[in-house]
């Protein structure tokens, strides 16, 4: 199976958005399952620090919309000068991809992605679409979890030891373990910290 590295090699992201790009793969209340941000570090560090995700018209739009635009199309009020200040690092032009699916609801992955010499055209904004949604859906679990394997997982979640999680559920700690190791395949999870990471990014727990 591809890595979300390779797929993004294979649509030359790198070469679409060469003045870097934000990509946020199958987030939902919090944490996103995948995120890679090759936007200029000093950009970065100055958004992150003066906070300016709340006022970016970017972020507004990939979290209100579906679908694809370019930055200059994106009409949402700009009262602190982002695109300004942005522009000043060299993303003058852009594109903001935002895709929603309902596997299981509330999911959203999106991506900006920026050039300093033009816009960005059709054939372009489809290919960054076509990628995005790949990404997206190539992150879904191939089997969804039992109810068994949710509960087990939630029980780790909320710091329940497997002796714990055992006695509660009126199973043996073979059982719990089971059920574990079950979910971590399922999910391609190394470890029972990253199952949990990801049945609660997909909303199960």
């Amino acid at each position: 199976m591809k890595t979300i590295d390779s797929r993004i090699a294979d649509y030359d992201l790198d070469d679409l958005a060469p003045a870097g790009y934000h990509l946020v793969l199958r987030i939902g209340f919090a944490f996103p399952q995948y995120q890679r941000n090759t936007l200029p570090q000093e950009w970065v560090d100055l958004y992150t620090r003066q906070g300016l995700v709340i006022f970016d018209p970017i972020m507004r739009w990939v979290f209100d919309n579906s679908g694809c635009t370019r930055w200059s199309a994106i009409s949402n009020g700009d009262d602190r000068k982002v695109m300004r200040t942005a522009a000043s690092f060299g993303l003058n032009y852009g594109a903001a991809i935002s895709v929603v699916h309902h596997d299981p609801p509330g999911l959203r992955s999106f991506g900006s992605f920026a050039r300093s010499d033009r816009e960005f055209n059709d054939h372009e904004l489809e290919t960054l679409s076509s990628a995005v949604g790949e990404m997206h859906q190539a992150l879904t679990p191939a089997r969804a979890l039992t109810k068994a394997e949710i509960d087990a997982l939630e029980m780790l979640a909320a710091g329940l030891m497997l002796k714990e999680i055992a006695h509660q559920l009126s199973i043996s700690e073979s059982a719990v373990k089971l059920r574990l190791n079950n979910a971590r395949s399922k999910l391609s999870a190394r470890t029972n910290t990253q199952a949990v990471g990801q049945a609660k990014a997909h909303g199960w727990i």
